[in-house]
């Protein structure tokens, strides 16, 4: 069948991507689903920072490839041996489709399966395969800058058909990174103070999971005053514009430092200020992907003498086939507005242009909306 979609065919482009074009849209051939695999009428995509990531070529990828991997849609055709989906059925996607049968997904872990892992930087399907034509890969397995998809049922999780796409889309990505960083990794207590680094579409996530968690005191930092605006309008206690007294200034809001404090912009230098900003017994979580070129230097005695703990968090330490129908009721019943965070509605055609704006700061979440 023919869907048009966009294609990133080389990393590197520079900015503004509106003049050079790194996304080409165009008409795209792909094949139905194979065993395991729905085909999926994509309703929403959102531009994370993850996909420009791989525009700009800090996180390399395969290429060429169909970018995009935050979505929701419809699925309107199953794969030979699919009988946890109908036709009809309302899915948010996530970014790794987690087999089920390895060790981490064995533990609980589905975010770090290792055949999903494997997958997803080979550019395909989790069976190995590739369903678009003429070399195209899929991305995270999932391919959402696309107007029809086909992924594994294991990237998939039906949600509320009364819910918006350009709002399940968030559940993705967005919403499961930035809230499974609060309360799957950084464990936020009630009466905690937490410091959220970095105020895009998981940062501002992060902050709402926070005080969904009964966070005390919230200190949200950004470069970006407007973003500063908005954390404060979704609870932040405190805001903080980064500069040269950044760590000073958290530590002073926090009243030492933070129990919790987590990164989301993907720079080493803001990861080594978010761990300087951690109080004594305190825990740093990273989210973000710097190049993998990029270094980290802390003091390596402060993690036994101060009995810090500093770790990553991917898909939110998640399992999204369990966690994004709970995030979903709890936005339905008011509790974690992430409605606030979507500011931009585009076209397809128009997502060279978005992607500007989430290069300059001037958007949280955009959302590509299909007809």
């Amino acid at each position: 069948m023919t869907v048009r979609g966009a294609v990133l065919r080389e990393m590197g482009a520079p900015a503004p991507y509106a003049e050079s074009r790194p996304l080409e849209v165009a008409d795209l051939e792909l094949d139905g689903p194979g065993p395991g695999e729905i085909r999926v009428r994509v309703g929403a995509a959102g531009l994370c920072h993850s996909d420009l990531s791989v525009i700009d070529g800090s996180r390399p990828r395969v290429m060429p490839m169909v970018l995009g991997h935050e979505a929701a849609g419809e699925v309107i055709e199953l794969g030979p041996g699919v009988d946890d989906f109908e036709v009809g059925d309302h899915v948010v996607l996530a970014f790794v489709p987690a087999c089920g049968g390895c060790e981490p997904c064995r533990s609980g872990r589905a975010a770090l399966c290792d055949n999903g892992a494997a997958a997803n930087a080979a550019g395909s399907l989790l069976s190995g395969e590739r369903r678009w034509h003429d070399g195209l890969h899929h991305h995270l397995g999932v391919s959402a800058f696309a107007e029809q998809i086909v992924v594994s049922a294991r990237s998939a999780v039906r949600v509320d058909p009364e819910l918006p796409f350009e709002i399940a889309a968030l559940f993705g990505c967005a919403v499961l990174t930035g809230v499974g960083a609060a309360v799957n990794a950084a464990g936020v207590r009630a009466g905690e103070s937490v410091a959220v680094f970095g105020l895009g579409g998981v940062g501002l996530a992060a902050l709402l999971g926070a005080r969904a968690a009964g966070a005390m005191n919230i200190v949200a930092v950004d470069v970006i005053e407007s973003k500063l605006e908005l954390a404060r309008e979704l609870g932040a206690t405190a805001t903080v514009l980064a500069g040269d007294s950044t760590v000073e200034d958290v530590r002073a809001a926090t009243g030492g430092g933070a129990h919790k404090a987590i990164e989301t912009v993907g720079n080493a230098q803001v990861l080594g200020q978010a761990y300087a900003a951690t109080r004594r017994g305190g825990t740093t979580v990273t989210v973000g992907l710097p190049h993998p070129s990029k270094m980290l230097e802390i003091p390596a005695v402060s993690l036994v003498a101060e009995e810090r703990t500093l770790r990553g968090s991917y898909l939110g330490s998640a399992v999204p086939a369990l966690e994004i129908p709970k995030l979903v009721e709890l936005y339905k019943a008011g509790l974690l507005p992430v409605d606030r965070l979507l500011t931009h509605r585009l076209a397809l055609d128009e997502v060279n242009e978005g992607f500007d704006r989430l290069a300059s700061g001037q958007a949280v979440r955009q959302a590509i909306v299909f007809d």
